[in-house]
Parts: structure tokens; sequence; C-alpha cells
């Protein structure tokens, strides 16, 4: 079995030949003298034609600082440590809680992944713990020292009118409810999310370390059953952004610049209780979001923690597509929410930007073929080197969510190949829901389907 450094080399050079063959393959690079006899824009589409080409490929920059950030993160970082070292003696971690939230409306799921994670949080070694699921619904946990169920009544408000998830994890900072000491830490998961103990063992090792009051790793998709081939295979671009872009900015600079995630996300009690939930309806549809860049505003910082976690990608496309409508909206109220100062959301509104204008970019695709125009060498190189990048974050993603030993070196390329050609259907579902996200109605908060039903047999 190949060591880890030697599998981050190899990934390094896979990069480098994906950059470059798309380089030379896209124009972005040239063997030889460039062709001096191109056309005249100007005089072939006129002055507002060609003035709106330049402008629809300059959009294309909007996503290069994350794309900097992720091919930054992806080389100079091991991508591929597969055991996590403890630092220190669980005996000696403040008390952890893990908290999982839900609406309660798959009760069996969350007992499932509540016993799965009270076990793995036994095997490894996790001594001073605690589950706690918040649930809008009773889900009827069995009784255990080490379990506690908390259900937010209807007749809660918050004091701004924050809701849906914002809502119930702001109910359990309350006074009334909250059995926490400041010093004690918390493990924000949601309802499907599985504890490994690589990830354990990482949260250890960060709390332990005790200099950051905020922490978030990665999370792969394409563990156990994998229900949606298409959406796993669509999600193996986020695995390559956290082992990029989010890995990059809280290990360089511990700072949330392009935000967080809401799952897989431990926090210092007292720091939580400052940032709070309690961030209205402007900080309920991406309270995560919301959360990070608020306790970015009030100077906190982040750290990098080490082990994955597991997730199931969403079961169908409409969820799939629901999923980033969501999203988009949030992270839009986000930027342009006036609680938030503008250079701590500088960054994160270039990447929402670059997302909110996806259509637009895309448009060059067909655009560089039926209308091409002349750019500047560098800009063509800039071009070709955002396209290649994200291109090779598919690939990333798959040979980091799957194992060739689990699934045999022809599976495992036939993944590989998968992941390209499901690009240009990812690319249509995300433009699709970015139209629907702009137009359509804000302030909501579509929760995917985490259960499969079970098949009724006659």
């Amino acid at each position: 079995m190949l060591s880890s450094w030697i599998k981050h080399t190899l990934h390094c050079f896979l990069l480098v030949t994906v950059i470059l063959l798309f380089e030379f393959v896209s124009g972005g690079l040239h063997w030889g003298p460039r062709d001096q006899s191109q056309l005249d824009p100007w005089h072939q589409y006129g002055f507002v034609g060609t003035l709106v080409l330049y402008l629809l490929r300059t959009l294309t920059f909007l996503s290069f600082p994350q794309v900097l950030f992720n091919f930054i993160g992806l080389t100079i970082y091991n991508a591929f440590l597969t055991k996590v070292d403890l630092k220190g003696s669980p005996l000696l971690a403040p008390f952890v809680c893990i908290r999982v939230v839900t609406r309660g409306d798959y009760p069996q799921l969350v007992k499932t992944n509540v016993d799965r994670n009270l076990n793995k949080c036994i095997d490894a070694g996790l001594e001073n713990f605690q589950i706690e699921v918040v649930s809008d619904k009773p889900i009827g946990l069995a009784a255990h020292r080490r379990v506690r169920e908390v259900v937010v009544p209807s007749t809660y408000r918050t004091s701004s009118g924050a809701l849906f998830k914002a809502r119930a994890l702001q109910y359990c900072l309350e006074n009334s409810v909250n059995e926490l000491a400041d010093h004690d830490w918390i493990v924000h998961l949601d309802e499907e999310t599985l504890l490994t103990e690589n990830s354990i063992r990482g949260i250890l090792n960060f709390i332990l370390d005790g200099k950051h009051q905020f922490g978030q790793g990665l999370i792969t998709y394409g563990n156990e059953d994998i229900i949606s081939w298409f959406t796993t295979l669509a999600d193996s671009f986020r695995v390559a952004d956290d082992m990029g872009k989010l890995r990059l900015q809280f290990t360089m600079f511990h700072k949330p610049l392009f935000s967080m995630k809401g799952s897989y996300v431990v926090t210092q009690m007292g720091a939580e209780r400052q940032v709070s939930f309690n961030n209205g309806l402007d900080g309920s549809v991406a309270e995560d979001c919301f959360f990070a860049m608020k306790a970015f505003s009030l100077g906190y910082t982040f750290n990098f923690i080490d082990g994955e976690m597991w997730e199931k990608s969403p079961f169908n496309y409409w969820d799939f597509v629901q999923q980033r409508k969501r999203w988009l909206q949030g992270i839009l109220l986000v930027v342009h929410s006036k609680a938030i100062p503008l250079k701590k959301k500088l960054l994160l509104g270039i990447s929402c930007y670059s997302w909110v204008t996806l259509p637009l970019s895309t448009s060059n695709i067909f655009l560089a073929y039926f209308c091409p125009i002349t750019c500047p060498p560098l800009m063509d190189f800039f071009c070709a080197f955002i396209g290649a990048v994200n291109l090779y974050m598919y690939i990333f993603g798959v040979v980091k969510s799957f194992s060739p030993y689990r699934f045999g070196y022809l599976k495992f390329t036939c993944c590989i190949c998968s992941a390209i050609l499901v690009i240009p259907f990812n690319l249509f579902i995300e433009n699709v829901a970015v139209i629907w996200g702009l137009f359509g109605k804000k302030h909501k908060f579509y929760v995917v389907e985490k259960e499969l039903k079970p098949a009724i047999t006659v």
C-alpha cells in the first residue's frame, strides 16, 4: 500500500497534468508563437456586442479567489493522511456535547445514528461526553446516561424572530435549557452525520490544543450504501472544497474567509453563546454561514480538524436542486446583511456572486465557439486555469471518497470517469438552482429527504 506522502505527490502531479492539458487544449498555452491573424471583434460584433462578450468573459474571474484557495490548499497540505494520532489523553479533555438538530421527521434514522455515534465515541476512548438530540417533535430515544433529548416547544420564540434550525440552536443556549459550562465544547451534527474514530481523535486534538474557539473538518459522501450515484458524484466537488479552500482558510489564516458548513462544527460553549444564533430571518436560512461571519466579526478564530465524518448526498434530483437553492438564498442574505461588516464578508461576497452569475459564466462555453473574441494571453491562461482546477476537483473528490480496495480498480476508474461525465448535468442543475433561488421566495428552509421509505411487499 502506498504511503500518504506518495499518494499526495501523485495527486499533485495529476493536478498539474490536468491543468497543463487543459491549458493547451483550450488555448491558454501554445507550443509555438500565437497566430497574429485574429479577427477584430469590435468590427465583427459591433461595440455593444463586443462589450457584452468581454464582460461575460470577465465574470469568470469572480471565482478566481476560491479556485486559488482550492489549488493551494490541495497542494501544500497532505490530503491523504489515513490515521489521526491522539496528542493527549481523552481523560484530560473537557466535557463534549455532541448536538444533533432535527425536525423529528425521521425518528428511526435519528435513533440508529445516535446508537452508532454513541458506540463509536466509546470505541474511540472518549470519556467525558453526551449526545444531545434537539428536535421539534419527540423522538422517543431510549433512556441512557449519555443521551439527552430536548424538544423545542412550539411556543418558543427568539427575540430576533430567528426560525428553523437557528431557532432550535438558540433554544439550547437558553439558561433554562443549557446544562453546559462556558469551557465545555459542542460538536454540531446533522441528523444523518456519522462520526468516525479519526474524526473523534481530531476533535479531541483540537479541544486539547485550546487555541481556537471554533473548528471544522472534512465530510465525505461516498461511504456505505450509495443511494444516488449522480448526487454523490456531484458532491465530490464539495469534498475537494473541504480539503482545499476550507482547510487553507482555517489552517493558515484561522478565519472563515469563505464561511463554513453547518455540520461537523466544533464550538466552545462560551464563544457560541456570545455569537448566538439569534440573528433574525436573515440569519435563519443559512444559519451556519451567518454564525461564522458574525464570529469572524467578533474576533474569534477557527482551525481545521483532522479526520472525516460521513454523510449521504441528496437521494434525488429534486432535493439536490432544493438544497442548492436554499444555500444560495441563505448566503445572499448574509452577504447583504448590514450586521456583517463589508471587509469581513468581501471574499464570501465575491464567491457568492460568482455563483449568482453562473448562468452568465456558463454562456461563455457556447459563446467561445460561436462568437470568439481575442483576449490577452494572461486572461486566456487564467480562464483555462479556473476551468482546469474546477474539473480536477471532481476527480480529487472521487479519489478521496472512494477506495480502489473497496470497489476494485475497474469500478474505481469508472467512478472517476463518471464524475467527469456528471459535470454538464451538475452544471445544468446548479444553473436551475441559481435562477430559481434568485426569483423564488426567500426565507424558506427546505429539508431534503434523509431516510429511505421501506419497500412495501404484498
